[in-house]
């Protein structure tokens, strides 16, 4: 693939993750579980966006 298409690619499916993740997150904290309870899912959710912004930055961004 072309570094145009990668870079679109990633970018569209880590938006799409990104957001599926942060909704999932809030349903959880605005829910049953309450903030408190949905806090540990949060901290866990934040880690892993941004260690899927990072994979995105290094596979197609400043990849060479």
């Amino acid at each position: 693939m072309s570094r145009n298409v990668k870079i679109i690619a990633g970018l569209v499916g880590t938006i799409l993750f990104l957001v599926f993740i942060s909704g999932l997150s809030h349903s959880i904290s605005t829910g049953f579980a309450g903030f408190w309870g949905g806090l540990p899912f949060m901290l866990i959710a934040l880690v892993v966006c941004l260690a899927a912004v990072y994979n995105f930055w290094e596979e197609c961004v400043s990849k060479k």
